[in-house]
């Protein structure tokens, strides 16, 4: 995907060494604002993360008659004046999700419960991601969904009805499905059951019980009674600082002799958790301090050293789902490693913001890494050092970008990385951050 911008990034002139907090949780941050919306009463949130995706979602909520508040200039903190389960209005003009999976689908569940019409879009980029997935039981729930393409691909027209409580046993293990079905169960009558083949991440299971709706688990099955109201919590709703943002800089100083690197308030979810995980088992030195809660979620600071070369594993299953937006960048560690890094089951890796599996082995390979690709997964045989004076395309990929300026340390010369600019969908700061702990990249100016 042609998007432009373009980073020139390593080799790393040091080692890297520093504090860093990276912005809120993008995927906490989206549901922050979808269930404040929807509450009675005003929602105050920290810790937001003001990429554009998350803002497409803020964008959303005020063109359907919710008033938002931005309590600073970098937008990390805001007001949400609810308009309650039913208080939203019908939006003058199409909604666009933009670059964002995780706005586009759960706003699907959302809108499906009203009783106007919508339409929903999104870049070039989403309207060639699969929508069939949440189609399919939103329309076993009783909504009016019309979509393009072969009846699975954005623009969407939702043409919101009276929904019906399904039990919904999804073929993928995706925390975006669960969530659209949970929040369409908001306004469905009766019981909402989802099952998943693998656990997911969890953060709408959550978060909903602080805006007062539970959610129980029964026999495998997740289980929404819904209550008929939202309310805005007491307290300020604060979002953790991003793992699948930690990891870019977790990789890199794991990988550059003599780093050390301190990343705080990060959250530790299990679900969120794989990363770390399988960085451990290959050897990666990561330890914890000051381990707390922050509303219904755990947090830590993460301290990482580059102490030794990290060695090739074979992924375990169960890791998949909860490492899924990483394993770009986890595949720049494989590449550095000793022996084979092998991973099956990722095939949702395909279906991402690009073909992540094929858009890394061409990045990498590129780079001089051996690398076998299968239709679920790849197997990586590690080098110690990348080829430089390269040029590598990111193809409109804010994770696979960063994961190159991440290898690009490691390289023997410069790497030049097109189409970047989608950095700015998930993590606006990443080059300053960066550059303050010593990796070596930049913006080209053009």
């Amino acid at each position: 995907m042609k998007i432009g911008g373009t980073l020139v990034a390593g080799p790393a002139e040091r080692s890297l060494h520093g504090v860093l907090q990276v912005p809120g949780d993008k995927s906490m941050s989206h549901r922050s604002v979808m269930m404040a919306a929807i509450a009675d009463g005003i929602t105050e949130i920290s810790g937001f993360l003001p990429g554009e995706d998350c803002l497409a979602t803020a964008r959303m909520f005020e063109s359907m008659g919710v008033p938002i508040e931005w309590l600073n200039a970098g937008r990390t903190a805001l007001r949400v004046h609810g308009v309650g389960l039913h208080g939203l209005k019908a939006p003058d003009g199409v909604l666009d999700a933009g670059n964002s999976g995780t706005c586009a689908r759960l706003m699907l569940g959302l809108l499906a419960g009203q009783p106007f019409s919508s339409t929903l879009t999104g870049d070039d980029s989403l309207r060639r991601r699969p929508m069939r997935r949440v189609i399919e039981p939103l329309r076993r729930m009783g909504a009016n969904i019309t979509a393009s393409g072969h009846g699975d691909l954005l623009p969407l027209t939702i043409r919101g009805g009276s929904l019906a409580g399904i039990d919904f046993e999804s073929e993928v293990a995706s925390a975006q499905v669960k969530s659209c079905v949970l929040l369409a169960g908001l306004y469905a009558r009766g019981l909402t059951r989802v099952r998943e083949p693998r656990p997911t991440r969890d953060h709408t299971e959550r978060m909903l019980p602080l805006f007062g709706q539970p959610v129980g688990e029964e026999d495998g099955w997740i289980v929404l009674q819904p209550v008929g109201a939202l309310r805005a919590p007491d307290d300020v709703l604060a979002i953790p600082a991003d793992p699948s943002s930690a990891a870019f800089f977790a990789v890199a100083a794991s990988v550059v002799p003599g780093s050390e690197v301190v990343l705080t308030h990060i959250g530790v979810n299990p679900r969120r958790d794989g990363w770390r995980r399988i960085l451990s088992a290959m050897g990666a030195d990561l330890s914890t301090a000051r381990e707390h809660a922050v509303g219904e979620e755990p947090v830590a600071d993460i301290r990482v050293r580059c102490r030794q070369t990290l060695a090739g594993v074979e992924v375990a299953s169960r890791n998949v789902p909860d490492a899924i937006d990483e394993f770009p960048v986890l595949f720049v560690a494989a590449s550095l490693a000793e022996g084979d890094f092998i991973l099956r089951g990722a095939a949702e890796l395909r279906v991402k913001e690009s073909d992540r599996i094929a858009v890394m082995a061409r990045a990498l390979q590129a780079l001089g890494v051996e690398i076998e690709e299968w239709p679920d997964g790849l197997r990586i045989r590690g080098c110690s050092r990348f080829r430089g004076d390269v040029e590598v395309d990111a193809h409109g990929d804010h994770r696979v970008a960063m994961a190159m300026a991440v290898a690009a340390q490691m390289a023997e010369g410069p790497v030049i990385i097109r189409n970047a600019a989608a950095i700015a969908t998930s993590f606006p700061g990443f080059v300053e951050q960066a550059r303050s702990i010593g990796m070596n990249v930049r913006w080209l100016e053009s």
